[in-house]
């Protein structure tokens, strides 16, 4: 899994490429998402429109880190999935948990 951030209109976008399989991914995106507190950032997006396969322990990443920005007193919202990782987010029952918009650009909008 490839990992990267932007920002866009006070937003930081985080966009994850591949496979969301947990293990070292999870200790990366659990880094960057403390830099990102320390940086008082509290609008974060994750787009996830080039995530190919996501397991339990990739679901298990997302939510930690949702933890993490909320306990930070921000908020996070999830982009663009595919139609397999979003069937993965419905069974699951985390379209109650995260905030899941269709684009990057309705998720940025949903900030404003």
């Amino acid at each position: 899994m490839d990992i990267t951030t932007k920002e866009n209109s006070g937003i930081t976008i985080i966009e994850l490429n591949g496979n969301v399989l947990g293990g070292p991914d999870a200790t990366a995106l659990n880094d960057v998402l403390h830099k990102l507190v320390e940086k008082k950032k509290k609008k974060v997006i994750v787009d996830i429109s080039g995530v190919q396969t996501m397991n339990s322990s990739g679901l298990s990443m997302l939510i930690g880190a949702l933890s993490t920005i909320r306990n930070a007193g921000g908020d996070m919202k999830i982009a663009a999935p595919s139609k397999k990782i979003e069937s993965l987010l419905v069974i699951t029952k985390l379209t109650t948990v995260f905030e899941i918009h269709p684009t990057l650009k309705k998720a940025i909008s949903s900030f404003t």
